[in-house]
């Protein structure tokens, strides 16, 4: 890749398969870095690739098939992304979700899944890739507008996302001495993999257009864009922060779609 924002930096991107995650590669290689996907299944991971390489044939687009819960999986990745070119500058803990379930339906075990799959995920990334930021950077999570407005049937996933914006804003603090920069991006309904049938039902989407001021949904690429920006030194000042991309929704709230 010739020039950009992110010229000769290095990227690792978890859950890359996915609808936001292949996005925000997109968006970093399109800036001049290169970039690390991670996901477990490789048939996906090889999609997205393509996909980016369609778009941007020169540009370093390779894959890490493992687990963004374990850590040997974690590391490798990340030993993969560090050997392009002897330097990790960017990270995107992408790995994230839950089910919807009535709070008293809701068991011990599904409390644990979400803090594991939102939380510990985001932990194992942060803590595995700071030492092998020798020049700083930047670590970008996804958050969700979950974290700061109540969801009904969401309790777990609530929890989990507020969680990790307070990991967020303590790691922040303390990887400053090494120059690294850690924040979060607040998605609100977005298009993608997770979302598929909430966009299936023309009703569901109504009711949150309904409390969404600039009356659309979210698509990858508008997630993706405040990564990149994250990411870049266009937010060289910017550290401990989670920015809601949601098209206004957080001035309003999350429908009830229980009722």
């Amino acid at each position: 890749m010739g020039g950009g924002a992110l010229a000769d930096q290095t990227a690792l991107i978890t859950g890359g398969s996915g609808g936001i995650g292949t996005a925000c590669a997109r968006a970093l290689v399109a800036e001049g870095a290169r970039v690390v996907i991670m996901g477990r299944r490789q048939e996906l991971l090889e999609a997205s690739r393509q996909q980016i390489l369609a778009d941007f044939p020169d540009a370093t687009v390779e894959i890490a098939v493992g687990d963004g819960g374990v850590e040997a999986d974690v590391q490798k990745a990340l030993d993969l992304a560090h050997g392009l070119a002897g330097r990790l500058d960017i990270v995107v803990p992408g790995v994230g979700g839950s089910g919807f379930a009535p709070f008293l339906q809701t068991s011990v075990e599904d409390l644990r899944r979400d803090l594991d799959l939102n939380i510990t995920t985001a932990f194992i990334a942060m803590k595995l890739a700071a030492p092998m930021m020798a020049n700083g950077g930047a670590i970008v999570c996804i958050s969700s507008t979950a974290a700061t407005m109540p969801f009904p049937a969401l309790s777990t996933y609530c929890t989990a996302k507020a969680g990790l914006e307070g990991l967020i804003r303590t790691v922040a603090d303390e990887l400053s001495a090494l120059k690294i920069r850690v924040n979060a991006v607040r998605p609100g309904l977005t298009r993608s993999n997770a979302t598929t049938d909430m966009f299936a039902n023309p009703a569901v989407i109504d009711r949150f257009l309904e409390q969404t001021p600039l009356k659309r949904t979210g698509e990858p690429d508008d997630i993706a864009a405040a990564v990149a920006y994250l990411a870049s030194p266009a937010s060289s000042w910017v550290t401990g922060q989670s920015f809601a991309v949601d098209g206004g929704q957080e001035l309003r709230r999350n429908p009830d779609l229980m009722g």
